[in-house]
């Protein structure tokens, strides 16, 4: 084994030392903390029940070992790991990964063909202008890339990968899928660029292949395939080196160029070397043409600033994207806009705007008598083609400028091959990596396929394939205009989501945002995000509302779909923020009867346990109130918490999910409504499902609680997963029948009403019922005062006293002492070893009452048979009351019914009012 290995090793053994408390106790590891890289298994530490477990453990040594050498040892960065004959896949860094990069696409066919006319048109101060905004742009774009992208590692994605973690899916897909699409038609630009001029070269020498338009989707569909072969042949980097080199003698060419003497021939097109009257006459702005205003030149250059993602875009592919992306790309921002400047300065200040290119156009003497035009001065009279506007030399006329002006022109013609076909070879490679990271994402259906890699690299070659024929696509209608405006819009859009990202992230206060770049403002970057928008309309209102269109499309599909990832997003941070700032805001808020929402603790255990009591109250607190989920552990179940909220997710319910560990449900309730909640959105609304079996279960369990019990008679037997209860159902035109016997504060009447609002009750008919005759036509005033929207109001006007009914009496024989049936023994004596039971003194004072609930309970069964739902009010139990005999009370009212019915009761507080105040 050679030393190396034995370094490795060592250097492992190194980072799983113990620390100085316990030898299960490791002293801190970087693998722990990789827990979120994609495709990454962070190793695990001891849980803290085995580290104080650790000193109960006899020998130390096979403590440590379970503990230690069990946990996953693979170092993730150690290349050994990947097996000794697996090459280690190539990294670049800042220089060739980035900013070379980024050069290549900012040096495009703007610079060689469309930089001159600019300069003709704006001048050369306004030039400037249009290149230094662009610059600012540009610029703060990529500080708050390189914010982001020094917050974290960054993997293969770019741009997408950083708005995405920073935003989270339902911004960042939307961008994912544009920012691709924009890279392969920017590609499909620069190709159809290359192959106009190729296309013009062909005609110099009078070569056709079929007409002006083919050839140009000739050249373009061979192009782009000799890109694609390059690209799968790993020699994108052999080849932009190349590109690279031939820019830069390209760019010394032209420099040159600018100081030989001009001849003859250059003086008959314009060019006259370095003049102080044509850099004066160049100065100003001189507008042409139905395109000739400073946004149209604005338009015509900023695709030039399209390149500066070039690095961020194929992060996967550096050695340090945290330093190599904000160096790389800042540095390709500084050195190209010192070309744009230095070209369009020296360019206006040696070739005068207009010329024949004829050299019979020569002054001979000093006679200058009707000459128009600078070139006059310089022995050179243009008149006639100025005044006839026909002339087709000059800054304002040829695109073929720079060219003429170096030394040798066919190094132009080379740097503008160069250029176009290293810009369209870097979006061909930018865009297939980009929609790898999406389709792994798995934001999109359909679209996995072309998430696979192949080879050392990881390289998506069908997603080579799939960039490839939209780019052919695309050459194929060889008209640079029809997606010209789009691809602007789609970058701009781009460089606006990613200033707000750094923005956004910046404002939350989220501890996870510690970028290691600090030159960075959340205000700059708020500007760059706003002024890329401005700048979208500015250019082509038409883009932009087509780009905006896409993305809001985009934007619903992902949030309808909620995809299951959680990337820590600053939205999530935003929202923390948001519901902690309201919260507390809202506790400063006194209550009034008219925001009284019915904020409901719903003892369900676990939910899944009892469907049909969630679906009922979720029915009228969802986007509502608040509705908390409360599970009263006195045995333990095999469900977690996170189990049972995604049970709920799934079953589309809004509600928390509260566990609580308690010796019994009345302690456990009682605590519950009193830590559940924060601030104002504390439970005010118990709910729990009657207990049916009641007659079987302990008399301890029988003890009524003090709390304001307010429903119900609904819950579903079944624990099976996502099992259907009637509340999911349409109800269609039935009624919801309310006997409203008690004045509660209206709570009975405000529960229908909210079911009322939902869809699956809409159209249900409300009847209320009540009891006295007397005060009918007040009670129908009362609803209406209200604005309920009730149909009906039904009086019961049946009052006759009956005997009880003799199935209550045989229902609570077995909890009755019948202490006067037995001579002898006292009710204190019979009372010890039975408590709950019913004496009958207790029995006679309760008579009547219990004759009522009996009586109610026929006029329930008679008028609400066929109801959707029945609403009682609760009958508030006596303190002397036995709990046994209450029960048989609340299931005497509910008994023969076969609809769910609600046991419901306020506390004696207003929850409606018919006053505006």
């Amino acid at each position: 084994m050679d030393s190396s290995a034995l370094e490795r090793r060592g250097s492992r053994a190194e980072l799983r030392r113990s620390s100085l408390y316990s030898t299960l106790d490791l002293v801190p590891q970087l693998e722990h903390y990789a827990g979120t890289l994609p495709r990454k298994q962070a190793r695990s530490r001891p849980s803290l029940e085995a580290l104080r477990r650790a000193f109960e453990d006899v020998e130390g040594t096979s403590t440590t070992d379970s503990g230690v050498n069990s946990l996953p040892t693979t170092d993730n960065g150690n290349e050994e790991s990947q097996g000794p004959q697996e090459k280690a896949p190539t990294r670049f860094g800042w220089i060739i990964g980035v900013m070379v990069r980024c050069m290549l696409n900012i040096w495009g066919v703007i610079l060689f063909l469309r930089l001159s006319l600019i300069t003709s048109q704006a001048g050369i101060l306004l030039t400037w202008l249009i290149i230094l905004m662009s610059v600012i742009v540009t610029s703060v774009t990529a500080l708050s890339i390189s914010a982001i992208a020094t917050n974290g590692r960054v993997v293969s994605g770019g741009a997408y990968f950083m708005i995405s973690r920073s935003l989270g899916p339902e911004i960042g897909g939307p961008i994912g899928m544009v920012f691709s699409f924009a890279n392969a038609l920017a590609c499909a630009l620069n190709t159809v660029g290359f192959a106009e001029v190729v296309r013009d070269l062909m005609m110099e020498f009078n070569v056709y292949m079929v007409d002006e338009i083919n050839d140009v989707r000739i050249v373009g569909v061979i192009t782009v395939t000799v890109l694609l072969l390059i690209s799968l042949a790993g020699m994108e980097w052999e080849s932009k080196i190349l590109f690279f080199l031939v820019l830069l003698i390209s760019f010394s060419n032209y420099i040159v160029g600018t100081f030989i003497p001009p001849t003859t021939e250059k003086q008959a097109v314009g060019i006259f070397g370095y003049r102080s009257d044509i850099f004066v006459e160049n100065l100003t702005p001189d507008w042409r043409g139905p395109d000739g205003s400073f946004f149209q030149m604005f338009a015509i250059f900023f695709p030039s600033a399209i390149g500066i993602l070039s690095g961020a875009n194929i992060s996967g592919d550096l050695k340090d994207p945290a330093t190599a992306i904000p160096k790389g790309t800042l540095m390709a921002i500084f050195w190209t806009t010192i070309s744009y400047l230095v070209i369009s300065v020296t360019v206006g200040a040696c070739v005068v705007r207009d010329a024949s290119g004829n050299l019979t156009n020569i002054l001979t003497g000093n006679i200058t008598d009707g000459c128009v035009g600078l070139a006059c001065k310089m022995g050179w009279n243009f008149t006639e083609c100025i005044q006839s506007k026909n002339c087709t030399y000059g800054l304002a006329n040829s695109s073929k400028v720079l060219g003429q002006v170096s030394g040798l022109s066919y190094l132009i013609t080379a740097g503008v091959f160069a250029a176009s076909l290293s810009s369209a070879l870097g979006f061909l490679v930018s865009a297939p990596k980009v929609f790898q990271c999406l389709c792994r994402d798995k934001i999109y259906p359909y679209i996995g396929f072309f998430a696979k890699g192949y080879g050392k690299n990881d390289e998506p070659l069908r997603a080579y394939l799939l960039c490839y024929v939209i780019a052919v696509a695309f050459i194929l209608i060889a008209e640079l205009n029809t997606i010209a405006a789009l691809i602007s819009n789609f970058f701009l859009c781009s460089y606006s989501l990613i200033n707000f990202s750094c923005f956004h992230a910046s404002i939350t206060n989220s501890p996870g945002w510690r970028p290691s770049f600090h030159y960075y403002s959340k205000w700059t970057a708020l500007f760059g995000a706003v002024i890329s928008v401005v700048l979208m309309f500015l250019f082509t209102w038409w883009a932009a509302l087509i780009t905006f269109c896409v993305i809001f499309f985009l934007f619903g599909y992902v949030n309808y779909n909620k995809p299951k990832v959680n990337w820590g997003s600053s939205v999530q941070a935003g929202t923390y923020n948001m519901a902690l700032s309201y919260s507390v805001s809202l506790s400063g808020v006194e209550d009034h009867v008219k925001n009284f929402r019915p904020q409901c603790l719903v003892l369900t255990g676990p939910p899944n346990q009892r469907p049909a009591l969630v679906d009922f109250v979720g029915s009228f607190t969802k986007h509502i109130s608040l509705m908390v989920c409360g599970d009263i552990i006195m045995v333990s179940h095999s469900d977690t918490t996170d189990g049972l909220v995604k049970w709920m997710n799934r079953r589309k319910v809004r509600s928390f999910y509260t566990p609580f560990t308690a010796d019994s449900l009345r302690a456990g309730a009682r605590h519950l409504l009193q830590a559940s909640g924060l601030g104002k959105l504390k439970p005010n609304t118990l709910v729990l499902g009657f207990k049916a079996n009641w007659r079987d279960s302990s008399p301890e369990n029988l003890t009524p609680s003090p709390l304001a019990v307010r429903a119900d008679d609904i819950s579903d037997k079944g624990d099976s997963d996502q099992i259907k209860t009637v509340f999911q159902n349409d109800q269609g035109k039935k009624t919801i029948d309310v006997y409203w016997i008690a004045d509660d504060g209206g709570l009975t009447l405000l529960v229908p009403y909210l079911l009322t609002r939902r869809k699956r009750w809409h159209r249900s008919k409300v009847r209320v019922f009540i009891t006295l005759i007397v005060v009918s036509c007040r009670m129908i005033a009362l609803l209406k005062r209200f604005r309920l929207d009730f149909n009906d109001v039904i009086v019961m006007t049946d009052s006759e006293r009956r005997p009880l009914a003799k199935k209550f009496v045989d229902s609570v024989a077995p909890f009755r002492l019948y202490d006067e049936q037995q001579e002898g023994v006292s009710v204190q004596e019979l009372r010890q070893s039975t408590p709950w039971k019913i004496s009958d003194k207790e029995f006679e004072a309760f008579k009547l009452k219990s004759e009522r609930k009996v009586r109610l309970n026929e006029i329930i069964r008679k008028n609400s048979q066929h109801a959707s739902l029945v609403l009682v009010s609760l009958p508030v139990p006596h303190s002397d009351c036995p709990s046994v005999l209450y029960m048989a009370w609340l299931d005497t009212l509910t008994c023969g019914l076969h609809c769910p019915v609600v046991l419901i009761r306020g506390n004696q507080q207003n929850v409606l009012t018919y006053y505006c105040q």
